[in-house]
């Protein structure tokens, strides 16, 4: 089928962010890339990614392509569903035979509910929904297809075996080709890293059970899934020759480091190409890995950046404490101010705790 994988269009200054259609319009432009849609895109022959929020589409540019495509795939999320479900709406009134599905989060763990929410969306795609996309697009049967939630003519909603998680995750092929064919490069932006940037997954899933992170809990789950140290300076590699104009890589990982003998044996790799980079780290990596990054120092932008903080709940003082300077060990806090602030290092805060659909925050705060 020809196929179109769609980041709807939505409000200006709307943050897409994280390929989440995230919930909170920015003062300043702010982009991730749809890594979230690219990875089904690379998988499909002759596919077309349009994120539209990034490239100011509004919904009267993106009608049109309804008449050009026989199978549309919107990402969505919690705060943008109603308005995405109106998309998909006028989608169909546009080519009552287009076929619609949604993947993300939010459809994956209320497949009923979403399906119910209007007569325009056709399917929806539950846990690792790569290859459940693929096999859509290839014209299989929708009954036939794992992972996959569908309205049958009649409007009864049928819900078909899960699909297994991907346990190899080199598989996949990468999602940088896809982004040079797509997409514009210097619409995305984010205010920690060098412009413009490149960000992509080398692996899924996370170990820790943080109640804020919203994508274990629902489609990556509990275990840390690796592209291999190789696949990943190679494709680093491909994107230093062919988006020539890429300042900064970030490695989008949940907690990229959870792997140390992998993280330093990339961060060597990346120290021969002199690539600028950074990662998704908690507060409890070791100075080792850090020092190993101190080693390649033309590899990385030292930032260590977003590290995510589990405490309270699962990362405690006394492993900051273990983990920090070791001048430092009676003030965790100060310890890890000071590991922060090695030359070139720096570090953000994760965003606040969201609850939304699916995940254990959205659990505590209706039992709060």
């Amino acid at each position: 089928m020809r196929t179109l994988f769609l980041h709807p269009p939505s409000f200006d200054g709307f943050d897409g962010g994280a390929g989440a259609r995230y919930q909170a319009k920015r003062e300043i432009r702010s982009f991730w890339y749809p890594t979230w849609l690219a990875q089904p895109a690379a998988l499909v022959p002759g596919s077309k990614l349009i994120d539209a929020p990034a490239d100011g589409l509004g919904v009267q540019d993106v009608l049109p392509l309804a008449r050009a495509y026989d199978l549309v795939i919107m990402h969505t999320s919690s705060p943008s569903f109603p308005t995405d479900a109106k998309v998909a709406e006028l989608l169909k009134a546009e080519n009552p035979q287009l076929l619609v599905g949604m993947v993300g989060a939010k459809v994956a763990v209320d497949p009923d509910g979403s399906l119910a929410a209007s007569p325009a969306i056709d399917f929806v795609a539950r846990e690792e929904f790569d290859y459940t996309c693929k096999e859509v697009a290839e014209g299989r049967p929708l009954s036939a297809i794992a992972g996959l939630s569908f309205k049958r003519p009649d409007g009864h909603i049928e819900h078909n075996g899960a699909r297994a998680i991907i346990p190899d995750m080199d598989v996949l092929p990468w999602v940088t080709p896809v982004y040079k064919r797509d997409l514009t490069i210097n619409n995305y932006f984010i205010g920690y890293l060098q412009h413009p940037y490149v960000s992509f997954y080398t692996g899924r899933g996370c170990r820790s059970k943080c109640t804020f992170c919203l994508w274990p809990q629902t489609v990556g789950g509990h275990r840390y899934r690796v592209r291999s140290a190789h696949s990943v300076i190679d494709e680093v590699s491909w994107i230093k020759q062919n988006l020539p104009e890429v300042k900064e890589i970030f490695f989008d990982d949940d907690t990229f480091t959870d792997f140390r003998p992998r993280a330093e044996e990339i961060a060597r790799g990346l120290g021969r190409l002199g690539v600028t980079w950074s990662c998704n780290a908690k507060a409890n990596v070791p100075q080792h890995p850090q020092g190993a990054a101190h080693r390649h120092r033309p590899a990385l932008h030292q930032r260590l950046p977003q590290a995510r903080h589990h405490h309270p709940w699962h990362l405690h003082s006394r492993a900051a404490r273990r983990d920090g300077p070791d001048d430092t060990r009676d003030d965790p806090i100060r310890g890890r101010h000071q590991s922060a602030h090695h030359p070139g290092v720096a570090c953000r805060p994760v965003s606040g705790h969201s609850a939304l659909p699916g995940g254990r925050g959205e659990r505590l705060a209706y039992r709060e």
